[in-house]
């Protein structure tokens, strides 16, 4: 059974066990995450130019809407202030900075009735992040920039926390994904032909879960919950941020979510950087979730200069 929480009391370290359980989490917008909402819209604004970014679907071919785009998100990944931000939300909501590693924040946008759907506006089908190599202790924290609808939304698929579903994460390797898959994004318009993750097998959606909260609020959930986005038809672009978190001490002890179903190679955890000073993770403690035997590609994602 899942709960969900709204503003819980408890203290970080139930909130990782509550997490690993399946439990779903959403915290209200406060100062912090609305310092970093506000920076995202800036850089949203000045980019799109004098359009506005919810509706310039309606004024420019979508390859225009790519190229505005393309740059944008890992302009607002690698930016400095992003980066100082977004260290001051993770404090902020009780983690300790010396424990806690984070990845690079996502900028992602989610157009209206089929536009982009592809390439830098995917649109992610059902999915868990651990089919990506991500780790079982893994946190994601997803926040929306601008107020959302339900219909424009995430959607979480719940009878699936211990329910396996045939996939294809067995042919998955983080590592190819980095050299191949991460740096073809932008050239994906029409459609997207890179090999990802994806069920086998037919799903029940329903009864699913979507968590509304105001721009700047967040949603946190285990990256091994099965979720995707929700078709947007609300005639408005959706922009949000997400980040993810894992936590030293849990990686080192093995806590974590429950596997069922994953089966990719290679592991995300080099991608982690230590809240306080940017140090990556040793990589003995890398080895324990990772196998020589799939390094083939990029250890680590290195953009296009």
């Amino acid at each position: 059974m899942n709960t969900v929480y709204f503003d819980p009391a408890f203290d970080e370290d139930v909130r990782r066990e509550r997490l690993y359980d399946g439990q779903l989490i959403v915290l209200g917008p406060r100062p912090s995450t609305l310092a970093l909402v506000e920076h995202a819209r800036g850089m949203i604004e000045e980019a799109f130019d004098g359009v506005d970014p919810l509706t310039a679907q309606y004024e420019m071919p979508v390859e225009r809407y790519v190229d505005i785009c393309a740059p944008l998100k890992p302009g607002f990944i690698h930016n400095d202030r992003t980066k100082e931000l977004l260290r001051a939300v993770v404090e902020d909501f009780g983690c300790d900075l010396d424990d806690t590693y984070i990845d690079v924040p996502r900028l992602r946008m989610v157009t209206s009735d089929g536009y982009l759907t592809s390439g830098v506006g995917y649109a992610h089908h059902p999915h868990r992040d651990t089919w990506y190599s991500a780790p079982f202790q893994q946190f994601n924290w997803w926040l929306p920039i601008y107020d959302i609808e339900s219909d424009s939304s995430m959607a979480f698929h719940p009878r699936y926390w211990d329910q396996p579903v045939k996939n294809g994460s067995a042919e998955f390797n983080y590592y190819e994904w980095n050299s191949v898959g991460r740096k073809d994004a932008a050239r994906h318009v029409k459609s997207d032909s890179r090999k990802q993750p994806k069920p086998e097998e037919p799903m029940e959606l329903d009864p699913q879960v979507r968590l509304l909260t105001q721009a700047g609020g967040i949603v946190v959930f285990s990256a091994a919950h099965m979720h995707s986005t929700v078709p947007n038809t609300t005639g408005r672009a959706r922009y949000s941020i997400d980040f993810r978190t894992v936590n030293r001490a849990d990686l080192e002890s093995g806590r974590g979510a429950p596997n069922i179903d994953s089966a990719c190679t290679g592991t995300s955890l080099r991608d982690f950087v230590r809240g306080r000073d940017a140090e990556r993770l040793p990589e003995e403690v890398v080895a324990l979730y990772d196998n020589a035997d799939a390094h083939v590609g990029e250890l680590v994602y290195q953009p296009a200069s």
